[in-house]
């Protein structure tokens, strides 16, 4: 008792100068929102200077623009924050808009109907490329260790770890789903997809750069691993597998002449990687959004009661905070393990093997 009591006296104090910030001008949707979609650059923090004035700190990222058959490459730090065009081009929206890049005449006027083809290196692409670097940092050290002491135990947390996921892909998801005879096929594509989306939901619960960018949480991200997904399970399917989507067993005649059976079951090969796309994206979006909720909480009561009641409710939303954030330390894993569970499933329906049923002895 004395040590929650301790913790909360500890979680007003230090949330009294959070409170304290809080003005008429915070917009709670817009802070939410511009933390979890992606931005042409990745900010770090805003801050107030003597004369009031505010600035924000942000690291920027380079802007890769086609426009008219010529390429533009340029820092993002020349919008300054979208406040100043350069080169022809305006940085919009923000914060709960999405960020655009348009076209703009001499005069400062957008010019309608006419963008460039932006191919930047945004927020989410740059987390990215940090997530598999560290990622292949850390599976080739666990690959050193293996040759520096071969044919032995695991030694060390880092090595441990990486064994005991790999064996768990392997053993409770790749062999059982996809089937003894075909496992090892896919088994580096199924580690490979684990492996990936676990690293970046863990990034993503890490507040501060090199982390804390919502890359699971980014449709974009989600849509491409479901497309992969979806063109390995099609194209590895077998006769078997295509004979039950055009020409269900079991089905009475009827429905196959009018197609209502095969119509359902072609739907349901493109509603698959759907359902694996939004599943990972929505769960991931929805456990920051609910964290940025209850640090947002206390910036609404402060402009409602002042910086006493802020500072009270900063408690509660403190606590609320971190037992979200540590729900969410489980939800990175069964994300993880769903969608490679579901991806193994798929790809095992693809290549299974018709089962005989066996002729009974005669009586």
């Amino acid at each position: 008792m004395k040590r929650m009591l301790a913790l909360a006296m500890a979680a007003f104090f230090l949330a009294l100068p959070l409170a304290a910030r809080a003005d008429d001008g915070f917009d709670a949707g817009s802070m939410i929102i511009g933390h979890v979609t992606d931005a042409h650059s990745w900010h770090i923090l805003d801050y107030r200077s003597s004369d009031g004035a505010e600035h924000a700190v942000a690291i920027p990222l380079p802007v890769i623009l086609i426009n008219d058959g010529n390429v533009d490459v340029f820092m993002s730090s020349k919008f300054h924050h979208g406040h100043a065009d350069y080169k022809g081009y305006r940085l919009t929206g923000g914060g709960s808009e999405r960020e655009v890049i348009v076209c703009v005449d001499e005069e400062g006027n957008v010019i309608d109907g006419k963008a460039p083809i932006d191919l930047s290196l945004t927020k989410t692409s740059a987390a990215i490329v940090i997530a598999v670097i560290l990622l292949i940092v850390i599976v080739f050290a666990a690959k050193r260790a293996y040759q520096r002491r071969p044919d032995q135990a695991p030694q060390g947390v880092l090595q441990g770890l990486v064994e005991m996921l790999v064996v768990f892909v392997r053993d409770s998801i790749a062999r059982p789903m996809v089937g003894e005879a075909h496992y090892r096929r896919y088994l580096p594509y199924l580690l490979t997809l684990f492996f990936f989306i676990f690293f970046c939901n863990i990034l993503g619960l890490i507040p501060f750069f090199p982390a804390g960018a919502n890359i699971t949480g980014n449709l974009a991200v989600t849509g491409i691993l479901a497309l992969i997904t979806f063109l390995i399970t099609n194209i590895s399917g077998n006769r078997h597998y295509w004979t039950d989507i055009f020409n269900t067993p079991g089905v009475p005649a009827w429905l196959k002449v009018f197609p209502l059976m095969p119509l359902v079951e072609v739907i349901g090969v493109f509603t698959k990687p759907i359902v694996l796309m939004i599943r990972l994206f929505a769960n991931m979006t929805a456990g920051h959004i609910m964290i940025l909720s209850f640090v947002a909480l206390i910036f609404i009561l402060s402009n409602i009661g002042g910086v006493a009641v802020g500072g009270a409710a900063s408690v509660v939303s403190i606590f609320l905070s971190v037992f979200i954030s540590l729900l969410e330390c489980l939800v990175v894993y069964i994300q993880a393990f769903v969608f490679t569970m579901l991806t193994a499933l798929y790809i095992g329906m693809a290549v299974a093997e018709p089962h005989h049923a066996e002729p009974h002895p005669a009586e």
